[in-house]
């Protein structure tokens, strides 16, 4: 059954192309229960006027709605912060686009097939390095025995790259383009080699004040989400899972994990607010000089797969571009346990939309098939060209 359309309101809202912009989120916020979600917030955040929507529930158990105000785990929609934090200093020529790993961290990179003297920092921002991914070694992600166990243990940013170098490196005559967590777990390493400073401090100090963003957080190894907050679920995948049929079992409330195993990856935690304040001075050219800028905005393909999954998705240098009905627009969503985070930015930095859902692994009603693409692809679709 539908978890709790009727708790935010405007359940079965008209589906006609009548609907005002308002009306037709708060729509397609109810359509996105379908898919498994518990709940959803939506803030879109333009000149004509802000709208915020939810549907669903925050809190199963209490049948309460994800509050208007709450924050969440960003997860990867933290690349988006660490980028714009490296090609600052890139800009102050602290550090070069062009610098090596093997400049900043010698020794570091052990892996075979892997060698750090080719490896380049544009390369680590924009994923097009033969660096695997080392999430693919935590236990915790495929098995809830697992995860329970080691929620809140400690990770040190040299045992995750340890990790990735016990997996086969990525054969790059396969593709230019691969997404890894790894290559920004380096760049956070980076940063303080550069700097003196952890990561964290850096992007507080360059970006979180001086845009005011007093309810976004970079925990290093508190599990908790500031209050107010919705529980983050999570579902873990049962016997003979596969990609097409996870199995699934039951929620769990997976709210409160030691965040160090995501790093510069995806550790921070925001709300709708902030998180559109963020994207619209950062494409607005309120964070990055035009030069810098410029340098983010360098696209390359992404594979077949992740095009599939967000259609013309061009990935940049931790931001991507993405088609839409309206020509196009800048993201980069995240997922983390409890969490899924999907938005996106005009190019001008006029409008902005988040979305935070309350999971991140979405399984269909009974009847309801997998979804082909992101499921929030319509919804950001509508709040990006919609309503002009």
């Amino acid at each position: 059954m539908a978890l709790g359309i009727a708790a935010a309101g405007a359940a079965g809202a008209d589906a006609s192309p009548r609907r005002d912009l308002r009306s037709t989120l708060q729509h397609d916020a109810d359509e996105l229960l379908k898919y498994g979600t518990p709940g959803v917030l939506v803030g879109l955040d333009r000149a004509r006027g802000d709208i915020t929507v939810r549907s669903g529930f925050g809190d199963l158990a209490g049948r309460t709605p994800v509050p208007w105000d709450a924050k969440f785990r960003i997860g990867s929609f933290t690349k988006t912060y660490v980028a714009a934090t490296v090609l600052q200093l890139a800009g102050e020529r602290r550090l070069s686009l062009d610098d090596t790993v093997h400049r900043w961290l010698p020794g570091l990179l052990t892996g075979k097939g892997i060698d750090a003297r080719t490896i380049t920092v544009r390369q680590l921002l924009q994923h097009t390095t033969p660096l695997p991914d080392y999430t693919r070694k935590l236990t915790m992600i495929m098995s809830e025995k697992e995860f329970q166990k080691d929620r809140y243990k400690t990770l040190t940013d040299e045992q995750l790259v340890r990790m990735a170098m016990s997996l086969p490196a990525r054969d790059l005559s396969k593709g230019r383009w691969e997404y890894s967590n790894t290559n920004y777990t380096l760049l956070g390493m980076i940063i303080k080699r550069a700097t003196g400073n952890p990561w964290q401090e850096e992007v507080r100090d360059r970006i979180l004040r001086p845009l005011g963003l007093r309810n976004t957080f970079i925990p290093k190894t508190d599990p908790a989400v500031p209050r107010p907050h919705a529980i983050g679920y999570e579902r873990f995948p049962g016997e003979g899972a596969s990609q097409e049929d996870p199995k699934y079992g039951e929620f769990i409330d997976a709210t409160r994990i030691n965040p160090s195993l995501a790093g510069a990856a995806g550790a921070m935690i925001s709300t709708t607010d902030d998180s559109n304040r963020f994207l619209r001075a950062l494409l607005g050219g309120r964070v990055l000089k035009p030069a810098q800028l410029a340098e983010m905005k360098k696209t390359v393909p992404t594979s077949a797969a992740f095009q599939g999954f967000l259609p013309g998705a061009r990935y940049g240098l931790g931001i991507m571009y993405i088609s839409n009905s309206c020509g196009g627009h800048w993201s980069h969503g995240g997922d983390i346990f409890g969490y899924m985070t999907r938005n996106g930015v005009t190019p001008d930095g006029s409008r902005s939309v988040v979305v935070s859902l309350n999971t991140d692994s979405l399984k269909p009603e009974p009847g309801v098939p997998n979804p082909t693409k992101d499921v929030t692809v319509k919804l950001i679709d509508h709040a990006l060209c919609g309503g002009r």
